[in-house]
């Protein structure tokens, strides 16, 4: 049976920077209050005049990661698209991407698991490879979230935290090691803890008919922060730990941990606990926010190209958001 391995990355966010202290232009909050809660200093806000869409942002990073990869175009045979900010309602994203980057009518798919999407999408495409389904695949982690934030007082828990951009894994079939395992869980139990409601299809039509809607609130972002962070810092261990556990490896055996970058605060609770050096954990929350799937493979791609992951090391992902959802991979490098 064949491995999957990530043979390229790319990534690319948006060219305008939003700093705290420009939010706090808009809404009652100060760099200060910003950066003890979640650690973020600026974030990638989407410009429609400059970048267009999301689908070609995407191929931004989906060409410099085909070019690390030393692949054409030609070479993909599969999409996935992790995304809840697609161009369209629907259809999703991939096929856009698709029909930006040319690539003919092979298959697309896309995946609505929000911050554990690129843990879901990867793991998919683990098993496509496995299966001997296909041979290289493009796995995509990207967001527009800007455009939807709610930049008023009543937003403020969610507006300093979003980001936009995208991250693109190139996976390949391989005699060699690759992605050692995956394991992902989901508990919807929690669903309204974080989410955004409409447009929902389980509404009266006159509460989904766009000419009919007064009340917006339903199309913002909710999220219980606190219910979140209490099962998060859980999650993440568990899910950490049941990776190393399957593949007879400890927390020592880690060369970089490339966690959803949800919190600062979140990621370095998760070090403290696992006993792993800042060399150990990559964060770039300081500088892009949480840009949801696309930001583990943003991260992912920045310590790529930073030379902090080498061949051989053991690399873990790891993602827990809205759902809930969450996931791990083991990767050989």
């Amino acid at each position: 049976m064949k491995k999957s391995k990530i043979v390229g990355l790319g990534h690319a966010v948006p060219q305008t920077v939003v700093t705290n202290n420009d939010i706090a232009k808009w809404i009652d909050t100060t760099d200060e209050w910003i950066t003890e809660r979640t650690g973020i200093k600026e974030r990638r806000f989407f410009d429609p005049e400059i970048e267009e869409s999301l689908a070609k942002m995407a191929k931004t990073a989906a060409d410099m990661a085909l070019k690390n990869a030393k692949m054409k175009n030609d070479d993909i045979d599969f999409i996935i698209f992790a995304s809840i900010t697609p161009d369209y309602f629907f259809p999703g994203s991939s096929v856009l991407l698709q029909r930006e980057m040319g690539m003919g009518t092979i298959g697309c798919l896309d995946i609505r698991n929000a911050c554990s999407g690129f843990v879901y999408s990867l793991s998919v495409a683990d098993q496509f490879i496995k299966t001997g389904m296909y041979k290289n695949i493009m796995v995509v982690g990207g967001e527009i979230q800007s455009t939807a934030i709610d930049m008023s007082d009543r937003g403020r828990s969610t507006a300093v935290i979003f980001g936009d951009g995208v991250g693109v894994a190139v996976m390949s079939a391989s005699d060699e090691q690759g992605v050692l395992s995956t394991h992902l869980h989901a508990e919807g139990t929690y669903a309204e803890e974080l989410y955004v409601k409409d447009p929902g299809s389980s509404r009266p039509r006159e509460e989904r008919q766009p000419e009919q809607i007064l009340d917006t609130s339903g199309y913002k972002v909710y999220m219980n922060g606190n219910m979140v962070f209490k099962h998060a810092v859980v999650r993440f261990q568990e899910v950490i730990n049941e990776a190393l556990e399957e593949n007879n490896l400890k927390p020592s055996d880690i060369d970089m941990l490339v966690p959803h970058q949800a919190n600062l605060r979140i990621s370095k609770f998760i070090q403290a606990k696992m006993g792993l050096t800042d060399d150990k954990v990559f964060n770039n929350i300081q500088k892009y926010g949480n840009t949801t799937a696309a930001s583990i493979p943003i991260a992912l791609s920045e310590a790529w190209h930073e030379g902090k992951i080498k061949s051989g090391d053991l690399v873990c992902l790891a993602a827990f958001g809205s759902g809930f959802t969450w996931g791990s991979a083991l990767i050989r490098w």
